[in-house]
């Protein structure tokens, strides 16, 4: 499967729950381009270069942060679709099961518009400079952003330049630099750790408990007095004067 999406595109549905080992093996793979197949007296290596896509829920669990990374761009996709869009999408599905060539020759001119469109990008893209003013602000909103790595400023430079070509333009704007800002930020921000509470005092003795309400007895420790001296004792409150435990 790697040496057939070499120098195309490699799609995993729920990529969050793939086993570990193959996990390593795309994270392995993903750095060096290569893969390296040994087993059963065979040792193998092929070339593979390829674009990643993958889509997950994450309420189904996180992806381990290492192939994260890899990802360069991050979309989230909302289930609440609008109702008119949502109606929209259940009638051209519609139309398609009916007649499937009658709905693709209808759409047909607005699908080679969009490939026109975009061959015309990747052929100008290597003309749109990778200038430092787009760079310095880009590094800038990274380091703010407290991003771990180079791998954001790196991506959303790239993206930011291939947005410029989308739109057929010569140099990358601010605009540009906005477009894709969401999605080269939005899965390597690091959340910013709460201080750390003051932990609260000891509970209070018991003694102290019961002085609640009952006056501060006892807070003062016992005065020295000479021999012979008379000591004032202080009466006890009424509540306890003729309580049985005193």
């Amino acid at each position: 499967m790697l040496a057939k999406a070499d120098g195309g595109v490699l799609y995993v549905d729920e990529v969050n729950l793939l086993p570990d080992h193959l996990v390593d093996l795309l994270l392995d793979v993903a750095a060096s381009g290569t893969n390296l197949i040994e087993r059963d007296g065979i040792s193998h290596r092929h070339s593979a270069k390829f674009v990643l896509i993958g889509t997950m829920n994450p309420e189904e669990g996180e992806l381990r942060p290492q192939l994260l990374d890899r990802f360069g761009l991050n979309v989230a996709l909302s289930g609440h679709t609008a109702p008119a869009e949502r109606g929209q999408i259940i009638r051209r599905r519609l139309d398609f099961d009916s007649d499937p060539q009658g709905f693709c020759a209808e759409w047909e001119s607005q699908q080679q518009s969009l490939r026109e469109r975009c061959q015309h990008a990747r052929s100008a893209l290597a003309s749109i400079p990778l200038d430092d003013a787009a760079l310095a602000q880009i590094t800038e909103r990274c380091f703010a952003a407290g991003v771990d790595g180079l791998r954001a400023d790196l991506v959303w430079l790239r993206a930011a330049r291939a947005h410029a070509a989308w739109r057929g333009a010569k140099a990358i704007a601010e605009e540009d630099i906005d477009a894709v800002a969401e999605f080269a930020l939005r899965h390597r921000r690091r959340e910013q750790t709460p201080p750390a509470q003051q932990q609260s005092q000891a509970p209070s003795s018991q003694n102290d408990s019961l002085s609640v309400g009952q006056g501060q007895w006892g807070e003062m420790p016992a005065q020295a007095l000479p021999v012979g001296a008379r000591r004032e004792v202080p009466s006890w409150p009424k509540s306890l004067r003729h309580s049985p435990s005193i």
